[in-house]
């Protein structure tokens, strides 16, 4: 059963559906003046932090679609417009969806700094707890900023007001890695050690994070010493590899908030949703819009039909590979098989149908509320395990650190798939840790920001062009809003 971060979304902030870094003047009459009054109140501001996770959906389905992993598929090459022109890098600043992460990421911030500026107006048992969950919250949305932006505006003080766009610039990437690193030290000094509540983060889903940030500034002892700690714990292992666990059941409800979840984002079918203000949905938008187009059959649900595998990257796992079929769905072998029907959208050569759904995040049946396809329960796998360890693996190899324990992290991973262990070292061990990330975390979004920071990006993906389309543009409206004060993304 869902915890308390799937309460619906709390109407008690200065922020509402409408979040954007320049357009925060407060709606409701409650402000910092009445609220933060008792322990309740900031239980309360928390879930509201939280909340702004579940619109994280796009950071992932539209991560996937600007890689060499999908193509953005829905039912023309005009259905969402703004995710086909990042299909094929064509993306410019006027791109609503692109704004859309601008701005669902930045109303994550500003609800943590909320908590955070009013962390000295009460005392009670348990609130460091709290803080340090709202500073790591405001780490993850800054760093998700700063991985689709780069240089991005910060202000550790507390929220973002109306002509701060005007005096703040944008702060350099090392900077920006700095504030994030720091603020994820001083969560892990007061987070417990295991959850709290399911959902909560805990002290190693920060160091998880961070662990993360150190690897992608390429601070690589750090970064290993950091997931090493995780690993150490003993507090997580890879699904289906003790007891009764089946790996091909890692997607399913079953498995939600299992071993294998560091940092899992929570969902719920109870709650309605509409199409005017999606990431008020309590449900995982993404589902929906990734489902089988006209869908009737055994069990999954119809859906939109966005983020379609492409063919080559079904034909890169080898063979006896288990990861292929728990990741992937051939629909026309699925619907030979079952009897399923289907139809067919987008049939675009560069940005259509493929012929193959991405399983992870299908819709599967379940008793959710309509709007179905906004609705969907299906928890986000944000840090599973699996990429602690191919981490970890990355940093002690490219920092000269401990192939040895690489090697050991690595086949970890292969062996749950079925594949023997590499004795690889090294440039090439190196080689093969990219391939396990590829073909592991296919569907979860992570695949773009690989080949960006590894540098190859422009080797894969159609249409990129280095360094521009390292980084995507600043919203057209933010560059205005700033008066100048912020310059736009090169090549933009």
């Amino acid at each position: 059963m869902k915890k308390i971060y799937l309460a619906c979304l709390v109407l008690l902030f200065a922020t509402s559906c409408k979040d954007d870094f320049v357009d925060v003047a407060p709606p409701f009459s409650i402000n910092s003046e009445s609220f933060f009054e008792s322990e309740e109140d900031y239980h309360l501001a928390l879930v509201g932090a939280y909340d702004l996770l579940q619109a994280t959906f796009v950071n992932v389905l539209m991560g996937e679609i600007a890689s060499d992993n999908v193509n953005a598929g829905g039912e023309s090459p005009t259905d969402v417009i703004g995710w086909q022109q990042v299909d094929r890098m064509i993306h410019t600043s006027v791109n609503s969806n692109i704004r859309d992460l601008w701005n669902y990421n930045f109303a994550g911030v500003q609800r943590a700094s909320w908590i955070l500026e009013n962390e000295d107006r009460i005392d009670f048992e348990g609130k460091n707890q709290i803080i340090a969950e709202a500073r790591f919250l405001r780490a993850y949305f800054n760093f998700e900023l700063l991985k689709w932006f780069g240089p991005i505006p910060i202000k550790p003080q507390g929220q973002f007001q109306l002509g701060d766009e005007l005096s703040i610039p944008r702060s350099p990437v090392e900077e920006v890695y700095q504030y994030i690193t720091s603020e994820l030290l001083d969560a892990i000094e007061n987070l417990s050690v295991s959850s709290v509540q399911t959902g909560r983060v805990n002290q190693m889903t920060a160091r998880a994070l961070l662990g993360k940030v150190y690897l992608y500034w390429e601070r690589f002892p750090e970064a290993a010493d950091q997931l090493n700690q995780v690993i150490n714990s003993g507090q997580y292992h890879l699904y289906g590899t003790q007891g009764n666990e089946r790996y091909e059941d890692l997607f399913e409800f079953l498995a939600e908030n299992g071993p294998e979840s560091v940092f899992e984002i929570q969902y719920t079918g109870v709650q309605g949703a509409g199409f005017d203000c999606l990431q008020c949905s309590e449900g995982n938008v993404m589902v929906g819009f990734s489902g089988i187009r006209g869908y009737v059959g055994p069990v999954f649900e119809s859906g939109f039909g966005f983020g379609l595998p492409r063919e080559s990257i079904f034909n890169a796992f080898t063979e006896g590979d288990l990861r292929r079929d728990v990741s992937i769905l051939d629909i026309e072998a699925w619907a030979a098989e079952t009897g399923a029907s289907f139809t067919i959208g987008n049939q675009d050569p560069v940005t259509g149908h493929t012929g193959y759904y991405n399983r992870k995040y299908l819709p599967r049946i379940n008793n959710n509320q309509p709007d179905a396809n906004l609705t969907q329960p299906n928890n986000n796998r944000a840090i599973r395990y699996a990429d602690v360890l191919l981490m970890a693996a990355e940093a002690l190899n490219r920092g000269g650190l401990n192939d040895e324990l690489a090697r050991t992290y690595v086949n970890q991973i292969r062996n749950r798939a079925g594949l023997s262990d590499t004795q690889a070292s090294g440039a090439d061990l190196f080689e093969v840790i990219k391939n396990e990330r590829k073909l592991e975390f296919v569907g979860e979004g992570h695949r773009f920001f690989d080949l960006v920071r590894w540098g190859i990006a422009e080797d894969f993906i159609e249409g990129f062009v280095s360094p521009k389309n390292n980084l995507f543009p600043i919203p057209f409206e933010e560059i205005v809003f700033s008066q100048g004060n912020w310059s736009q993304n090169p090549g933009y």
